[in-house]
């Protein structure tokens, strides 16, 4: 009977000290908010695959310390359908019941500008992958641009085609929403500094078109040396590729926005060798040993690897060492990570060459609010992208 006794005692000194390591641990909420479904899917997936690898990663080794307390991260992801009411009610969604104050998305202009409102009222940070400046230009100052932006991108792009192609002709082909007009009005008005002779600016097709014979034709009728596809969505860009080169289009195809490899390998094939976008940043030329081991969780999580999840691999990384040198109240106060947010910096864990990793972007938004991303042009060939080149924004 003692002996049962003694082990009955034992068993409960074990389950209620386990019990207790559990309620003593702390939890990191970090929200997801972005297009997780519909012909731009890839773009919120992928922020969403990348927080949860990377999360998983440090929760398996011990979590994440800030303020000399271990916190383990949970990942909320919620689709807003890249419709910006789904948006604002997701946003709520995830500071109000959630309780959560960093928020990583949405992934276009009109989401992100949708839930302005929402976030600075509920005292929240997000970080899209929207190009307004709006959104980052003071008084706004709660969002954080998460990539190179496409008036970013585009003049370095267009340059190096100049020097190395000998482009001397462009235009641009766009699709019939805000976010997609406003990068080609960008990249038209960059066109226009360099003194590239602009051959279309005006052409555009509806969200949803699968037949783009009527708007290319013109297009290519005019015979641009660069052909930029603004804007363009993942599903789309692969049909506009295959679309111009049926047409006879032998010149040059890019845009500034990213794309999928896997997609377009299916739907363009051979067609497609020599497109050029801004890909991920993580080219083998400059990842380190930490993004080789990132990347190969992302595989695990994902079923398969994306060149763009080398870029938003670092929205999850500068939120957590953020809080880290703003200290534990900045998890609750956004003013505090705010506040740090001006001299923050660290070595960039995902790269060899151990440049810093900060905020920047004053020269566009006069202020800083945004990730210092590597910028990594790649060209399409032979089914998977290459690196034509490294640049950075600053």
């Amino acid at each position: 009977m003692k002996r049962i006794f003694a082990l009955l005692l034992v068993i409960m000194c074990v389950f209620s000290g386990v019990a207790a390591a559990s309620a003593a641990e702390k939890v990191l909420k970090i929200g997801v908010l972005g297009v997780m479904s519909g012909p731009a899917a890839s773009w919120g997936l992928v922020n969403r695959y990348c927080a949860e690898a990377a999360a998983e990663i440090i929760n398996e080794k011990g979590g994440f310390e800030i303020g000399g307390e271990k916190y383990k991260i949970q990942i909320v992801a919620i689709d807003d359908r890249n419709d910006p009411k789904v948006a604002v009610s997701g946003a709520e969604r995830l500071i109000y019941e959630e309780k959560i104050h960093y928020i990583i998305g949405p992934n276009i202009d009109p989401t992100s500008m949708a839930i302005v409102p929402v976030i600075e009222k509920g005292g929240a940070i997000s970080i899209p992958y929207a190009f307004s400046k709006k959104l980052f230009t003071a008084p706004a100052s709660n969002a954080i641009l998460g990539m190179i932006a496409s008036y970013q991108a585009g003049p370095v792009i267009y340059r190096y085609l100049m020097d190395n192609k000998g482009i001397k002709t462009i235009a641009f082909v766009a699709r019939n929403d805000s976010e997609s007009l406003n990068q080609r009005d960008e990249g038209v008005e960059a066109a226009r500094k360099l003194e590239l002779e602009i051959l279309a600016d005006k052409d555009t097709y509806e969200p949803g078109t699968t037949d783009f014979f009527p708007v290319m034709s013109g297009v290519v009728a005019k015979k641009p040396d660069l052909l930029v596809l603004a804007g363009a969505a993942p599903s789309d860009t692969p049909l506009l590729i295959k679309t111009a080169r049926e047409l006879g289009f032998r010149g040059i195809l890019s845009t500034e926005t990213a794309q999928d490899a896997r997609v377009i390998a299916e739907l363009a094939g051979d067609a497609a060798d020599g497109f050029i976008s801004v890909g991920g940043a993580s080219t083998p030329e400059i990842r380190s040993a930490q993004m080789e081991e990132f990347m190969k969780r992302y595989e695990k999580v994902a079923g398969e690897w994306n060149d763009e999840a080398g870029t938003k691999v670092y929205a999850l990384e500068i939120i957590l060492n953020t809080l880290k040198q703003a200290g534990p109240e900045a998890i609750e106060d956004v003013s505090k990570f705010k506040a740090a947010m001006d001299t923050f910096s660290m070595p960039n864990p995902y790269l060899k060459d151990g440049r810093p990793l900060h905020y920047i972007g004053t020269p566009y938004f006069l202020q800083k609010r945004q990730i210092s991303v590597p910028m990594v042009v790649s060209v399409y060939e032979g089914g998977d992208f290459k690196t034509l080149f490294v640049g950075s924004v600053e």
